[in-house]
């Protein structure tokens, strides 16, 4: 099939999800007041809560939900064919990540902009608080070690990419400054960065003294450096060491001095990606070589397994870290919360779905596509790179030739994960200031001790574990994890926004059906995952880091359902606190 008709069936359902569906979940269910005092006005504090243009704030939400994860998860998935990855991207954006992401956003900004963790206290009790707060802590622990062990690999495999990637920081406090403090546009600015990084990506692509190649600096893939570390491990090391040190410091600085201004850019990039990818699509107008459903994918099942390893792209529970945690206090008007919530949604699964086309697209044949994808392991190791090649490939239709297009299309891949680092650490250090508040341990509220704990305990995770990649497994090991426990958050999180609802008086459908399908898919996963797998019982080999901490995840799940189910069914009850 040409792969231009998929390409444009699956943008036809979200201009219409957004269009209409949306517009129906602001009106009708979320009943959105453009009268309502955001806690950006209410709270405004120059560092956190900063009103914000919602073309800003969409920048920051984009980048910051987009990451890798909606290109890693379903380059990953067409291993089971590409028919049921555009399927549950297209229909899950729609009806679940939009009303997800859409709705923790309200929801936290009808409650002072308190993050989605803390608010469970108030929806389903003190005890559920603490419960969620622990789950949703370990998942950010776990994206800081997946996303820095991505941004790693990612510079280590295309070094070309490095210093277009680090001129944007220098860059982006410059506009920072410009925009906040001369009143500037930011538009202007942020092209011009854009110009200047892809500049200096394709001077690198051909010039290797513009390559910062740490693992030639090392002595090469076989060389030994310190601790009988090889010249590919002492450059992983080195990378990891540079990024924590980034983003200690990137969760720090008011969000007006870094993170929006770099995440604006970053969405440019997003935009500019997305026309690159869709455009070369439609003047290459390429076959999809890979099949629509693939017989020899025998050894894992698709179902459930395909909703957990597609997490990001079609719903993701970290999307509403992210709208609870920094994307509420920067809200202008209430309104804009359909804007940069629903449609943040749209652009992820615009984004996932050209990553399966991408891949689907790049194989000369089926038989080529099954080599690489021999296995769901095989897809692991190798998805990302399948995607890059395939983007590269497409790009070629818009005459960008191939080298350049493979670095542009990796300092794209790594300013979206780096932007995700950003958002998690700095969301990992709310998370630790208010589990020191409950636990009055006054330290944990210090905001310089907080982002301590997060970036250390962040590299401890990615650099400790043994595993089949040497040093950095932990990255690799956590991955399986990681989908399993976005999507139980995002269930929780939708579990939230239906009591809420209910107490208020309203329909509870648009939020309930998708919930109950989110937890059944991943309750049922993970149980197998847990039990079976990571156990040890069915292969012999037990992973007890990913044993233990899905254990630990799975059993506060269950414990937070078994509180909240009962509240479900009460009838309407008088709101708490501010106005709801």
């Amino acid at each position: 099939m040409n792969a231009i008709w998929l390409a444009a069936s699956a943008l036809v359902i979200f201009a219409l999800g957004y269009r209409y569906y949306s517009k129906f979940i602001a009106e009708k269910i979320y009943r959105l007041d453009p009268d309502f005092q955001t806690p950006a006005h209410a709270q405004e504090d120059g560092v956190d809560y900063v009103p914000t243009n919602k073309w800003i704030v969409l920048g920051h939400h984009f980048t910051s939900v987009a990451g890798a994860a909606p290109i890693v998860g379903p380059a990953i998935a067409i291993y089971w064919g590409w028919l049921p990855a555009i399927l549950w991207v297209a229909l899950g954006t729609v009806f679940a990540a939009g009303v997800h992401d859409f709705g923790t956003l309200v929801l936290s900004l009808r409650h002072k902009g308190r993050s989605i963790g803390t608010l469970a206290d108030q929806l389903i009790g003190r005890r559920g608080r603490i419960l969620f707060l622990f789950i949703i802590l370990i998942l950010v622990l776990m994206v800081n070690a997946v996303f820095a062990w991505v941004i790693s690999n990612l510079f280590i495999s295309f070094p070309a990419s490095v210093l277009s990637v680090f001129i944007q920081i220098p860059l982006a406090v410059w506009i920072g400054y410009y925009t906040y403090r001369r009143q500037g546009g930011m538009l202007i600015p942020t092209l011009l960065v854009l110009a200047v990084m892809y500049g200096t990506a394709v001077a690198a692509s051909y010039l290797p003294v513009l390559q910062i190649d740490l693992v030639r600096y090392f002595g090469g893939e076989g060389g030994t450096v310190v601790f009988g570390l090889s010249g590919t491990s002492m450059a992983f090391l080195t990378w990891i060491v540079v990024l924590m040190s980034y983003v200690y410091i990137a969760s720090v600085l008011p969000v007006w001095k870094l993170l929006q201004p770099r995440d604006f850019i970053n969405a440019q990039q997003l935009v500019l990606g997305l026309v690159i990818l869709y455009g070369g699509l439609l003047a290459l107008a390429p076959e999809v070589t890979a099949p629509a459903h693939n017989p020899a994918a025998t050894d894992v099942s698709w179902f459930p397994l395909l909703f957990i390893t597609i997490a990001c792209g079609a719903v993701s529970g970290f999307h509403g870290l992210v709208a609870s945690g920094t994307t509420s206090k920067q809200i202008d008007a209430e309104p804009d919360a359909r804007f940069v919530g629903y449609l943040g949604a749209v652009g992820e699964g615009a984004l996932a779905i050209i990553t399966i086309l991408a891949v689907g697209t790049y194989f000369g044949s089926g038989g080529a596509f099954a080599e690489t994808y021999s296995s769901f392991s095989a897809a692991g190791a190798n998805g990302l790179g399948a995607f890059i090649e395939g983007a590269g490939q497409l790009a070629t239709g818009l005459w960008i030739p191939a080298e350049a297009a493979r670095t542009i299309i990796a300092v794209i891949v790594v300013s979206f994960a780096a932007t995700t680092l950003d958002s998690s650490v700095r969301l990992m250090r709310y998370i630790i200031g208010e589990l020191g508040e409950i636990y009055r341990v006054r330290p944990l509220t210090n905001i310089h001790v907080a982002t301590s704990i997060a970036v250390l305990s962040s590299a401890a995770l990615v650099l400790g574990p043994e595993g089949p990649r040497g040093l950095g497994s932990g990255g690799y090991l956590l991955w399986p994890l990681f989908g399993t426990s976005n999507q139980l958050l995002a269930g929780i999180s939708l579990l939230l926004v239906t009591i809420w609802l209910r107490r208020q008086g309203r329909p509870i459908l648009y939020t309930l059906v998708p919930m109950v399908f989110l937890l059944a898919m991943t309750l049922w996963a993970m149980t197998e995952q847990v039990l079976l797998e990571w156990s040890g019982y069915r292969s012999g080999e037990a992973n007890m880091l990913l044993f233990f901490l899905g254990a630990v995840i799975l059993g506060f799940t269950l414990w937070i359902l078994v509180e909240s189910v009962s509240l479900l069914g009460k009838s309407k009850k008088q709101a708490h606190g501010t106005r709801e």
